[in-house]
């Protein structure tokens, strides 16, 4: 079930792309998008959480783990966006999957947990793949800065996703923790567009479709997975397991956006989905070990 939970996961986390661009391209800017993608998502889980007659409450002192893991959610969902205007989608979104090795090497430099030399391995080819991927693209200065914000992304996620396990934030229903994950991140976007560019109206029905889209499927039921998967089967397994990310984004990126995608990047492609599967195959073989 944990593994169904990932999988699924990383396919809606991988349809962002699909329905961003479309509002960026429109004309809203990354604040307005990301306002209201998060303002759906909150009273979607505000339904669900009163049909299931899940209790809002959260005591005091968990308040502040929320809030942090709410903080590197949204980090990662705003240098996302802020990427797809200067590289392809299907680019970020790959970059964006070297988060897997980097919750597997904190896992095991900060908690102990055993590393192999294949895991290592799997981190140079990984590496290896995001240099084909950025290799020979037209507008240099602007693609090193798109990787970099897809690197921060990484970064991010990773945090955001060991945190989950590791803080009191294990001990929230999923629910709950989901709602709030949301609610605290609306609040923090609100905050910055009126600080930044203000927030601007959307006028057209296809602009709300999409909204709606990216908070039901690609917020709401993304994250609603994410935390279950990892309650059920641990951080670094769950983000091991998000394979169908990177391919999502790649197929969105071709076939909808037309998106450039050479022999170079599909090496790179390739390579970063192999050294996530080495790192797989080894824990896989770990946990028969000990089982």
């Amino acid at each position: 079930m944990g593994i169904g939970f990932a999988v699924m996961s990383s396919a809606s986390f991988g349809l962002i792309p699909l329905f961003s661009i479309p509002l960026l391209s429109a004309g809203l800017n990354s604040q307005t998008i990301l306002c209201y993608r998060f303002l759906v998502a909150t009273l979607i889980m505000a339904v669900v959480m009163l049909v299931t007659r899940r209790s809002f409450k959260l005591q005091a002192r968990l308040v502040f783990t929320v809030f942090s893991l709410s903080a590197l959610y949204a980090a990662t969902a705003i240098l996302l966006l802020a990427s797809y205007k200067d590289i392809p989608s299907g680019v970020t979104t790959t970059i964006h999957f070297l988060y897997p090795l980097a919750v597997t090497v904190v896992m095991s430099i900060i908690y102990g947990e055993k590393t192999t030399i294949t895991t290592y391995l799997a981190v140079l080819v990984s590496l290896l793949g995001v240099a084909l991927l950025a290799w020979g693209n037209h507008d240099a200065q602007h693609f090193r800065r798109g990787v970099m914000l897809a690197l921060m992304t990484v970064v991010c996620y990773a945090a955001y996703i060991i945190a989950i396990m590791k803080s009191r934030a294990a001990e929230i229903d999923t629910l709950v923790l989901t709602f709030y994950v949301l609610l605290f991140g609306t609040i923090l976007f609100f905050v910055y567009a009126l600080l930044t560019t203000g927030i601007e109206a959307i006028h057209q029905p296809a602009g709300w479709r999409d909204v709606v889209m990216l908070a039901l499927v690609c917020t709401v039921l993304s994250d609603l997975t994410l935390i279950k998967a990892i309650k059920c089967i641990g951080s670094t397994l769950t983000s091991i397991l998000g394979s169908m990310e990177p391919l999502t984004a790649v197929v969105v990126g071709v076939f909808y956006f037309d998106e450039h995608f050479d022999i170079s990047s599909i090496v790179g492609l390739i390579l970063i989905i192999i050294s996530v599967v080495l790192v797989i195959a080894q824990t896989s073989k770990q946990q028969r070990m000990y089982h």
